[in-house]
């Protein structure tokens, strides 16, 4: 069992509202809130539900007030709570520790001579959440006092928005539900324990303040409406469950409480031994486990969904980030490898490149899928390139020609669309064969800032990781092509790599710095990570003498504990914190700011220029290690500042972060 404490006593109280906790459902939806149970983001809830389009995900069951009265007659109360911007912990309840395990949080409380612990979990692939109370130590019957709050919302809406009228509220038997107006779900409740009863007690809570929401620069107070409390009587004998859920009645009742907690376990003790990891290696549990939150099943995308089944597969994608990412194609494809082949799930990996090839459009690939929506937005020029990438990955982990056979015609058809022209500006020019892309109000590359038309870091012109990506897709064309059709058939691919290398090595090289350009025609030379691509990927387009200067230079100036600065210290533009409002943090947030994805790169460069060091690579991902405990407990962030103490940033929990983190982790274990 993996298991990994994230706050014990004497940690400080702080500690409790600054790390954070994520549970997902296969679905996209989630649990997430703070390790005091004080709700910070906006994002903060016990079930937000992965609902059919164009609801997205929706905030279904923001908070629990939960108190204990003692047989003695004294009543306490479990969590914390923040009024005036203070914090006020646990009115003579004592937390003793939180920890996860395998993945799921357990909290431990000490009230008087009483230990209870609680447990939260979803079940998989539905829109329900368990929330289980045990009595470890102390003799006699507790009674648990279980309010539930809520606004239902989309779960980016403001939590300003008015609540609107009273939901409607029903309660036959032991069966509970909220009802507000269509086409939003009811919210069903139902608890499991002894002598269970319900008290209607109507409460609006106003004024609920959202402390990381008013940093951001967000509205940040907002309001909950109460019905009343659930009570439940709770023993050694017998634990306690609320269940909550948006599922129908037939599958709310359809597994009881500790049925769906053994299942749960049981299902993520199959992805620890798919994923082949070294015996004790709990780092590497860890991060298997972090990985199977970002795989998901979209639930808006019915159509898909069932176009897919149709063909005798599944619709699979990825979540680029918790809490406000949905999928997006360039985090889906360099994440691919690491969430997917490096867990032994080749066959979801499949999944994913079959759904992506099903959204082609003018040769590109989406760049994203906007919550809610059926139709992805195509402004990116990379995510088409690491499609090629992720797809050379799979082919290479499982042999399965097939697929490649199958996806061939449709690759060929984006080489053709990005060779004559495509959306954006994206084309080959005719004069060195280098793919140069860019639109007025758009920016096209990984590093997408924008904030109220201001395109921060546009890159307009010849970027270089892009070419390096190019380079990497027409050397694996010709050699797929070669393989599937013989050497005829790729001679027009080898002849657009042959010359977009040479072309690359005489016009990205800057001599004064030593290093590559980051973007020509116009020409930048701002020292940036993008460069290690040219190095990184299976088909390198930089000329290898010029390697070891490179890593170098990137290891001197960019690399630090938990990733690499998006720029080098000294230019103008560097930021050293990402912090603020959105127009302050976007104007960091490729300035400096350290990515936690980029240390894959920058380790498989560094393993090509130094092979024999793989002991001294494996060091360049300690920080991360201890980084698992703080911030999202068992996850890694997004961003990070520029400088010490490289506070996280950001999202807290990052697809291509844990993806770089895993795939990195194995390759050094060697």
């Amino acid at each position: 069992m993996t298991v990994r404490i994230g706050w014990q006593r004497g940690d400080g109280a702080e500690a409790l509202v600054g790390r954070e906790w994520l549970v997902t459902n296969g679905l996209g939806g989630y649990a997430s809130g703070t390790i005091a149970g004080v709700a910070t983001r906006r994002y903060h809830g016990l079930l937000i539900a992965a609902l059919p389009n164009p609801l997205g995900r929706t905030m279904m069951f923001n908070h629990l007030s939960e108190q204990v009265r003692l047989p003695e007659g004294q009543v306490q109360r479990l969590g914390a709570q923040e009024r005036a911007g203070v914090l006020e912990l646990y009115g003579g309840a004592l937390m003793a520790q939180f920890r996860l395990e395998q993945g799921l949080p357990v909290w431990t409380y000490e009230v008087g001579p009483y230990l209870i612990e609680k447990r939260l979990l979803l079940a998989h692939m539905q829109n329900t959440v368990y929330i289980q109370y045990h009595l470890l130590a102390g003799d006699g019957t507790l009674r648990l006092s279980l309010r539930p709050a809520v606004h239902f919302r989309g779960h980016d809406a403001p939590v300003s928005r008015d609540l609107g009228e009273p939901y409607a509220l029903t309660l036959v038997g032991d069966r509970f539900e909220l009802v507000a107006r269509a086409p939003m779900p009811p919210l069903r409740m139902r608890i499991v324990g002894g002598n269970s009863s319900f008290v209607f007690e109507h409460e609006r809570h106003t004024l609920v303040a959202y402390r990381a929401e008013e940093a951001r620069g967000y509205e940040s107070s907002g309001e909950l409406w109460s019905h009343g409390h659930f009570k439940v009587q709770l023993t050694r004998e017998r634990p306690a469950t609320l269940i909550a859920s948006t599922e129908p009645w037939e599958t709310l009742v359809a597994l009881g409480p500790e049925q769906a907690l053994r299942y749960e376990r049981q299902r993520r003790e199959r992805l620890v031994r798919l994923a082949g990891l070294e015996d004790g290696d709990r780092t590497g549990a860890e991060l298997a486990l972090a990985a199977d939150q970002f795989l998901i099943a979209p639930a808006g995308r019915v159509e898909d969904a069932t176009r897919a089944r149709a063909q005798g597969e599944e619709l699979r994608t990825v979540i680029a980030g918790y809490h406000w990412f949905t999928d997006w194609g360039r985090d889906t494809m360099i994440s691919l490898e690491g969430l997917t082949l490096a867990t032994g799930r080749t066959q979801e990996a499949r999944w994913i490149i079959d759904s992506f090839s099903h959204y082609v459009r003018d040769g590109l690939i989406p760049n994203l899928f906007p919550e809610g929506a059926q139709e992805g937005l195509y402004h990116t020029t990379d995510a088409t390139l690491w499609f090629f990438h992720a797809i050379d990955r799979y082919v290479s982990a499982t042999q399965d020609r097939e697929t490649l056979r199958h996806l061939l015609p449709t690759l060929e058809l984006i080489v053709a669309a990005h060779q004559s022209g495509t959306r954006f500006g994206i084309r080959v020019d005719p004069d060195d064969g280098l793919l140069t892309q860019g639109q007025e109000g758009y920016a096209l590359t990984w590093m997408d800032a924008k904030c109220n038309g201001w395109v921060v870091t546009p890159r307009r012109g010849k970027a270089v990781e892009i070419n390096a990506l190019w380079f990497n897709a027409l050397r694996l064309m010709e050699r797929w092509l070669t393989e599937e059709r013989g050497a005829a058939a790729a001679a027009a691919m080898k002849a657009s790599a042959d010359r977009a290398q040479a072309s690359f090595n005489t016009r990205f090289w800057y001599a004064q710095g030593e290093h590559l350009y980051d973007v020509l025609d116009p020409h930048d030379p701002a020292f940036r990570p993008n460069q290690l691509l040219a190095i990184s990927l299976p088909n390198p387009v930089l000329a290898p003498e010029r390697w070891r200067t490179v890593v170098d230079k990137c290891e001197a100036e960019l690399l630090t504990p938990l990733g690499l600065r998006s720029l080098a210290r000294g230019h103008g533009d560097y930021k050293p914190t990402y912090h603020g409002d959105l127009r302050t943090r976007d104007a960091a947030y490729h300035q400096g700011t350290v990515w936690s994805w980029l240390v894959g790169p920058f380790i498989d460069a560094y393993l090509k220029v130094y092979p024999d060091r793989r002991e001294t690579s494996r060091r360049f991902l300690t920080g991360l290690v201890a980084h698992l405990g703080e911030g999202c407990i068992g996850q890694v962030s997004e961003v990070f500042d520029a400088e010490a103490n490289f506070s996280a940033r950001g999202c807290v929990a990052q697809a291509w972060g844990v993806a770089e983190f895993l795939r990195t982790w194995k390759a050094t274990a060697r």
